[in-house]
């Protein structure tokens, strides 16, 4: 880790103030993440990506064209669900983790453009993300071989997904992956108040904005909202949960991981220290974050080849 790496990354996500009119509108924050993600590096070269649908919903489909796994019978399928706050983000703002994810795994991925609030509040995405699922399921793709990934809010998405799919009698996925997940909504983790001077993007008072934009007047307390305070866990998938120390959102990861090591769920909690809120999207800029890269694509790797294996 070099401190000017970490230097630059700040640099990059510090963001002004609102200004004296209050918070950015809808259209605002969302320009801004795409402006913000277009900076973001893409392995290009050893990807290809096409559009299509998955559930009904429009999709990204990402695939390996160099690297583990090209040209060898597709041993599994990344489902992932983009960043955003439920609010902002698509599967183009992801193609930096996506894409890396795929590179480095050589699993294809299906990054799906689930609804956005506030024009479809909760429980509007979850609705699209089961919906997807089933329609890998039953397009004849052996869970064994699906493993759930998002970031931040997508993050959240592939827990609450689990659980929905647990609850609706469907087989559950190889794995889940998230990045910083976004898993309380009801904002009491200590982490919102003890990091909020280090963390470069968020404040208690952004993440209320938009969160109050998905909630739409639902319960903060809903499992499928606050699944680390408020979900049985029981019976879900290997988890490996990365967080960056310097964020607001630490907390949300550090008791999701406690609530599901106490329900007998696999789990990995990886905190890096000094980075911020989803630092895995710099991979090419920070050292941390291809690490945690490669340490997600070998569990990726290795829990679908358990999965088809325990299946076979």
């Amino acid at each position: 880790m070099s401190r000017e790496q970490r230097i630059q990354v700040d640099r990059i996500l510090r963001q002004p103030d609102p200004g004296p009119d209050g918070p950015r509108s809808v259209e605002q924050i969302r320009a801004g993440f795409r402006e913000l993600m277009a900076r973001m590096i893409v392995p290009h070269d050893r990807i290809r990506t096409t559009p299509t649908t998955l559930g009904g919903r429009p999709a990204l489909r990402v695939e390996p064209t160099a690297g583990p796994g090209t040209g060898e019978p597709t041993p599994g399928v990344i489902l992932y669900f983009h960043g955003g706050g439920w609010v902002f983000g698509s599967p183009e703002t992801a193609l930096s983790l996506t894409g890396n994810l795929v590179a480095r795994t050589g699993l294809p991925a299906y990054s799906l453009d689930y609804r956005l609030a506030p024009e479809h509040p909760f429980p509007a995405a979850i609705e699209d993300t089961l919906a997807a699922y089933r329609a890998l399921l039953d397009g004849g793709t052996d869970p064994a071989a699906v493993v759930l990934a998002g970031d931040s809010a997508g993050g959240g998405l592939a827990v609450t997904t689990c659980l929905a799919a647990r609850d609706a009698g469907l087989p559950l996925p190889a794995a889940v992956l998230a990045f910083s997940p976004g898993t309380d909504a009801t904002r009491t983790g200590a982490s919102m108040d003890t990091k909020e001077d280090v963390d470069p993007i968020f404040t208690r008072a952004a993440l209320e904005h938009t969160g109050a934009m998905y909630l739409a007047g639902a319960d903060p307390r809903h499992p499928l909202l606050s699944p680390a305070l408020h979900a049985d866990l029981t019976g879900l998938p290997p988890m490996l949960i990365q967080v960056g120390a310097n964020e607001v959102l630490l907390d949300d990861s550090t008791r999701l991981a406690a609530r599901a090591i106490a329900a007998g769920v696999d789990v990995i909690l990886d905190v890096t220290a000094d980075v911020p809120h989803v630092f895995q999207a710099f991979a090419g800029v920070l050292d941390e974050a291809d690490e945690a890269l490669d340490r997600a694509a070998l569990f990726l790797r290795q829990r679908v080849s358990a999965a088809r294996a325990t299946t076979a």
